[in-house]
């Protein structure tokens, strides 16, 4: 169960609008998640988190299930005189995700409209102790075949692709969670000089190899041999004779090859990740 933290007041949207890198009034009334970064004040990520509306104009905020108590705290620390109201959810809704055309939702489940893995989708907030019942016929990914599904999708995830201290940008997050006409959050400067400036030191993308490459993956270096940055992910399963991963790539490289352990250097092909539609 995801960490789930909800706000509700009169100053809920303007708080929150100064807490999160993303417009909190886009969800208002829309039935849908938004993509959001939660930055200090150097513009470094603490946390990425999902926004949407639930009942009574209450705003959730979803994060990772282990930093439950983070992320309230963050949250809720510059709570001083706002009209605000906080409840810690974590534990008391499960969240079910369906790509395509979802199922009917049981009675009591919250559907929103979320694109997490680029792919147009369904959220499920399911309250505890209701059962989901799935239909038979709809196909589970777990494991293997949905970390497969993410990478090749170019969907960056915490502890892979994003973790705290880096910069939104270099993950493309950018192009899916943060608002540059809302006006000023925590952090709001910093990103905005980074967008003005037009360059990041590394980029997030996507990369498919050559059958060859082990799901362990390689060393990555351009074609003089250097460091040339990082990989991140690499897809367990192989997709029409090639593996997909994702990793990071040092400002000014474009030419990339993967060396495995038994020393042959495998040609990327490169496109940009983490910028998926949002």
């Amino acid at each position: 169960m995801p960490a789930l933290v909800e706000f509700r007041g009169p100053d809920a949207v303007r708080y929150l609008n100064g807490q999160l890198t993303q417009d909190v009034r886009r969800v208002a009334g829309a039935n849908i998640a938004l993509p959001s970064c939660v930055t200090d004040a150097k513009g470094c990520l603490q946390f990425r988190v999902w926004l949407t509306e639930a009942d009574g104009g209450a705003l959730w905020v979803e994060g990772p299930a282990q930093r439950a108590a983070e992320l309230e705290a963050r949250l809720t620390r510059y709570l001083i005189a706002d009209d605000v109201e906080t409840v810690d959810l974590t534990g008391k809704w499960s969240l079910a995700h369906f790509t395509g055309v979802p199922p009917q939702a049981p009675a009591g489940v919250r559907v929103r409209q979320n694109v997490r893995f680029g792919v147009a989708g369904t959220d499920w907030w399911i309250p505890a102790g209701i059962e989901s019942g799935f239909p038979a016929d709809v196909p589970l990914l777990k494991g293997d075949g949905l970390e497969a599904f993410r990478i090749t999708r170019g969907a960056p995830a915490w502890g892979r692709e994003l973790s705290q201290g880096m910069l939104p940008p270099e993950a493309g997050l950018d192009a899916t969670d943060i608002s540059y006409h809302k006006g000023c959050y925590i952090g709001q400067e910093v990103i905005s000089r980074i967008k003005y400036a037009g360059k990041v030191n590394k980029r997030l993308v996507c990369m498919i190899f050559d059958a060859g490459v082990p799901p362990e993956g390689g060393e990555l270096v351009d074609a003089a041999g250097k460091s040339a940055g990082s990989l991140t992910s690499v897809s367990p399963a192989l997709e029409q004779g090639m593996r997909n991963a994702m990793g990071y790539v040092k400002r000014g490289v474009n030419e990339v090859f993967l060396v495995t352990p038994d020393g042959i250097r495998h040609p990327a092909k490169l496109r940009l990740g983490g910028s998926y539609p949002g």
